[in-house]
């Protein structure tokens, strides 16, 4: 395997290219829910409810600070995927030697920010006081392990621009074992507390990200830099930071609205904040097939407007929502004929009110997952075509209509409100993108005629 393992999407049909690159992003993105789910599931099983409502308080934050780093390296995968469309070898290696410098710039600084202010964070969302010290041992931990993120998400990134999807996966099903491993350590034979899964989360990534950089030095020649490439040159950091930084934000912005919605799940007390814990849990690892969608298909638009091939993106796009709606359908009937048995994943059978309270969020969000399917495509899509920036927007509006929410519904619904925050969300959201699409691809349309 060298060359071998790239793959073009700028030709055949978008169904078995779509289908054949989302799968194995699927099985990625699952393995990755599973460091989170194990991570929820022993710490709620062997550490009891109070832990598991502290490691829940701090999702949100987790979200915004993690959300920047995972969005700033999509970000930065994107000019990779419009050279390798162009079959501009010598500019591929510049970008991807521009990603590291600029990673490793990010990862320091955001390292050093988030350690340090951790705790007051915690203190001014409301955290409860019964849980914030454990939510203070595990999120500190997690921020101390930044590099890591940057360092897998990077080079699964750049790998999956090229079009293999596999290999991150192989490496990740690896991390996930280790990380079993390492939690049922830490936890059960350590008594390391919560902060013995946030240990486990940070050592299995960085294991799956050394793997990846290992692989991709052997087995892609293409990437091998010479020094003069290896040098920084703003041009080309300009153009990693016009993509990858908007797309940080967008997970961030959309993560401050999540903060505050947290802000005022907290402020309902630690048996919502519980059941809200283990409602996410078990819905983000359904989200996992939209996610794959949304990944995929930024690098499918990426490839073919390298290639100057606007007219295979409208069908592939169309594809793509296709095999969502029927995945919807399928998930919807899954999560509400069982989700209180799957919920016991999280909870003891006992926990009856946390039981009763997730069933009904996940309830609100299952009705709606079809905004999401289209949230996650119709946005990376735009990505991938190259206009960054209207992911920004996309997120404020995820972020406003969940402030919506926290103020305007919980106050006056109670939980209720904090159920329809999500469905809210993704319809602002949707209601932005969709023209917004049209209006990319008019404009990517006469920068082709122009050129």
């Amino acid at each position: 395997m060298s060359q071998d393992t790239m793959k073009s999407m700028t030709e055949g049909k978008p169904f078995s290219l779509i289908m054949g690159f989302a799968f194995p992003v699927f099985l990625g993105l699952l393995f990755q829910q599973l460091y989170n789910m194990v991570d929820t599931m022993i710490v709620g099983k062997f550490l009891g409810e109070d832990a598991l409502g502290a490691v829940g308080a701090t999702g949100s934050l987790n979200f915004l600070i993690i959300g920047f780093c995972t969005g700033v390296c999509n970000g930065f995968a994107i000019p990779v995927a419009h050279q390798f469309g162009a079959k501009k070898d010598s500019n591929l290696r510049r970008v991807v030697a521009n990603s590291v410098w600029l990673c490793a710039i990010f990862s320091i600084i955001m390292t050093i920010l988030t350690v340090v202010f951790c705790r007051n964070i915690l203190t001014f969302m409301n955290t409860p006081e019964e849980l914030i010290n454990d939510s203070y041992k595990y999120i500190v931990v997690i921020f101390a392990g930044i590099p890591a993120v940057y360092l897998y998400n990077m080079v699964a990134g750049i790998i999956r621009s090229l079009g293999d999807s596999r290999t991150p996966v192989y490496f990740l099903a690896l991390a996930s074992v280790i990380n079993v491993v390492l939690d049922i350590t830490f936890i059960c034979a350590f008594h390391t507390g919560v902060e013995g899964a946030a240990y486990a989360t940070v050592i299995s990534q960085a294991v799956s990200g050394i793997a990846c950089v290992i692989y991709m030095k052997k087995k892609f020649p293409i990437l091998k830099i010479s020094k003069e490439e290896w040098a920084f040159h703003p041009k080309w950091a300009k153009t990693l930071c016009s993509m990858g930084i908007p797309m940080g934000l967008q997970y961030s912005i959309t993560a401050v609205g999540s903060v505050i919605l947290q802000t005022s799940v907290n402020s309902l007390g630690k048996v919502y904040v519980t059941s809200v814990t283990a409602a996410q849990k078990l819905a983000i690892l359904f989200w996992c097939p939209y996610d794959a969608l949304g990944t995929t298909m930024a690098t499918y638009a990426g490839q073919n407007v390298g290639a100057g091939k606007l007219d295979r993106i409208g069908p592939g796009m169309k594809t793509s929502i296709k095999i969502a709606a029927v995945y919807t359908v399928f998930v919807f009937a899954v999560l509400n004929l069982f989700s209180s048995k799957l919920l016991l994943l999280f909870v003891n059978a006992d926990s009856t009110t946390i039981i009763k309270n997730a069933g009904t969020y996940i309830l609100f969000g299952s009705s709606a997952y079809i905004l999401l399917a289209l949230v996650n495509i119709v946005r990376f899509t735009i990505q991938g075509l190259g206009f960054s920036q209207f992911a920004i927007l996309a997120g404020l509006l995820e972020m406003i209509a969940r402030t919506i929410a926290a103020f305007g519904l919980v106050p006056f619904l109670g939980y209720t409100g904090v159920c329809l925050a999500d469905p809210l969300a993704w319809i602002f959201a949707d209601c932005f993108l969709i023209p917004a699409f049209f209006r990319c691809m008019r404009v990517c349309r006469k920068r082709m005629e122009q050129a």
